[in-house]
């Protein structure tokens, strides 16, 4: 059995192709990524660049399983257009099966929404000719939560548009699930939520990072014009203003606050929390 992991060139993409090759199953791997020079082997590694969606199809052909992740480009409309394509290029390559990375709490977004490049990528698939598919949906990643810390600990609060929960869940636990998922039957059809072992509200995640980095954090509600305000002030771009508020948007909306055992079910190990992701990030 052939199984293509189209993105795995990124941090995600990489930990999938590692997790596959430690499962002893009877599998190939194929590692699609725009860098096909950077795959190591025993994956075999071939170009597929979303930028390019003309190397898609050739990439996916032959292919049993494939998983789709997106790529982290924030762009309004870019995240849309590419995993569409690449949808589109599986159903032409006849590719067996398709995992599709998507979000918690996917639903009907409109751009500039961070949401809307899933909602179109899940419609596309389920529209396609594809014969087989699986949607993963993953919540907010412990590792991007992580990198705020210094951020937090410097301007000493957490900022949120309301008092919210997410179940924050680890990269590493991500790949683990998906390459489960790819690597063994009995998904066809299924939608899967892949959670952190814990719904954690503001206040909680703002005391963890008060551990974390030895300062003091406190979780404040702001409006989204205040937030949006104070980046502008901070000279990020707007795609970035964009992004970041639809998240804290879809947090207040409680997208990533869903509890699920699907992580284990897939990987067969429990999912770390989010205190020892970050003393790990600490």
């Amino acid at each position: 059995m052939k199984i293509g992991v189209s993105g795995a060139g990124g941090q995600l993409g990489r930990a999938v192709v590692l997790h596959l090759a430690s499962r002893a199953a009877a599998h190939k791997t194929i590692a699609i990524t725009r860098n096909p020079e950077s795959v190591q082997a025993p994956a075999e590694a071939r170009l597929g660049d979303y930028e390019r969606p003309e190397t898609l199809a050739a990439a996916y052909v032959g292919l049993d399983r494939l998983l789709l992740i997106p790529s982290a480009d924030l762009r309004p409309g870019v995240h849309a257009t590419q995993i569409i394509a690449a949808v589109d290029a599986a159903a032409a390559a006849g590719v067996g099966h398709v995992f599709l990375l998507s979000a918690t709490g996917t639903r009907d977004r409109a751009e500039p929404a961070i949401g809307a490049g899933y909602w179109a990528g899940e419609h596309r698939l389920l529209r396609s000719t594809v014969k087989a598919w699986t949607i993963l949906r993953m919540n907010y990643f412990a590792e991007t939560f992580a990198e705020q810390a210094g951020m937090a600990a410097t301007v000493g609060h957490l900022p949120g548009f309301a008092e919210n929960r997410v179940a924050f869940v680890s990269r590493e636990d991500v790949a683990a699930a998906c390459a489960g998922a790819l690597a063994t039957d009995g998904h066809v059809g299924a939608t899967y939520n892949l959670c952190g072992p814990d719904r954690i509200t503001g206040a909680e995640r703002a005391a963890l990072l008060s551990r974390s980095t030895g300062k003091p954090i406190t979780f404040q509600v702001l409006t989204e014009d205040e937030l949006r305000g104070a980046m502008g002030q901070a000279g990020l771009p707007p795609f970035i203003v964009d992004a970041v508020a639809s998240m804290q948007t879809a947090q207040a909306d409680g997208a990533y606050d869903i509890a699920s055992g699907d992580v284990e079910r897939l990987s067969g190990q429990a999912p770390r929390p989010l205190k020892t992701i970050l003393a790990q990030a600490a």
